[in-house]
Formats: structure tokens, sequence, C-alpha cells
């Protein structure tokens, strides 16, 4: 025979052979030496991170980002691109309620001779009408929402971690009030 052979052989009978409450002990004796180099690294490398986590500058930077939003000026022209937003939504909405009640009162009125589909399409009008209704009432709410936490100096905070929201994504949408990671999680639930 081979010497490999015979190895192939010798680890079969060694698989094969019952296992000796000795053998377990030596192995698992083995086992946490093993698993203890490990440990001592990962611990190290623990250590390194933490060390690295605490000498980078980078997280002061969002939360003086944060803290040049409150000044009294920028809180101003806030509160003015906010309070425009605002009107400009309410004015929206009150040209749908109107749309939505003379369309309502034409259906009423003026329903004789329709057939199927007319009376159809009207339906989906007033469903879209009203659906756009709804989500103008939402960012409505959302923007009366944000006012109210730069009166009580929370806007620009993250209402679930309380971290600084950057300014880019409160320029991008002035009504935030979570931060980019909190968001992504609560559209993943």
């Amino acid at each position: 025979m081979t010497p490999a052979k015979k190895t192939q052989k010798q680890a079969a009978k060694k698989t094969a052979a019952p296992v000796k409450k000795a053998a377990v002990k030596k192995a698992a004796a083995k086992k946490p030496a093993a698993k203890a180099a490990p440990a001592k690294k990962a611990a190290a490398k623990k250590t390194a991170a933490k060390q690295a986590v605490v000498a980078a500058p980078a997280p002061a930077a969002p939360e003086q980002e944060a803290h040049q939003l409150r000044t009294e000026s920028e809180q101003a022209e806030l509160r003015a691109a906010l309070q425009e937003r605002l009107d400009e939504l309410v004015a929206e909405q009150r040209r749908y309620s109107d749309s939505i009640a003379l369309a309502q009162r034409e259906r009423l009125s003026d329903t004789a001779g329709d057939d199927q589909i007319d009376s159809g399409s009207k339906t989906v009008e007033h469903e879209h009408e009203v659906a756009v209704a709804g989500a103008i009432s939402e960012r409505i709410r959302q923007v009366g929402h944000a006012l109210e936490r730069l009166d009580e100096g929370e806007y620009g905070f993250c209402e679930k971690c309380g971290k600084p929201i950057p300014a880019a994504r409160l320029a991008a949408f002035p009504s935030a009030t979570l931060c980019v990671s909190c968001k992504q999680l609560e559209e993943r639930r």
C-alpha cells in the first residue's frame, strides 16, 4: 500500500472507532485553548476599534452642524420657509376641497344619461382627488409639527435617537423629524 492509502485507512478507523471518554476530555481541553487565542485577538481588535472611535472627531461635526442651525437668523429663515410651505399646502388643500365639492354637486345633479363607463370614470376621479387631499392634509400636519418643534427648540434633532438630523436632509425635507438611519429602520418595518 501507498503511504497516502495507509493514512486514509487509519483516519477511517479513527472516525469509525467508538470515542472514549478520555479522548473527549482531551478534545474538550484543546477546544478552549484554541478559542482563547482568537478571543484575545478579538478583544484587542475591540479595544483598538474603541480607541479609533474615541480619537475620531467626525461625530462632533453633525452636532456642530445642528447647533449652527439654531442661530436667530437661521431660525427665522426656517420659520419663514416652513410657514410659506404651510400656506401653499393650505391653499392647495382648499382648491382640492372646492374641486371635490363641485364634482360631488355635479355628480348628484347631473347623472341622467350617464352610462356605466362615465359613472366609473367620475368615481375614479373623485377617489383620486380625495386621496390627494388626504396626502396634502398629512403634509400640512408634518409642516405644522416641524413649526412646533422649531418653537420648542427641538427642530433639527431626531425624535427617536436624539441625534442631529443632517442639514442636507433638512434642506431636502424641512419637516423631517427622523435622521436617515431611524427613518430607514422605520420604513423596513
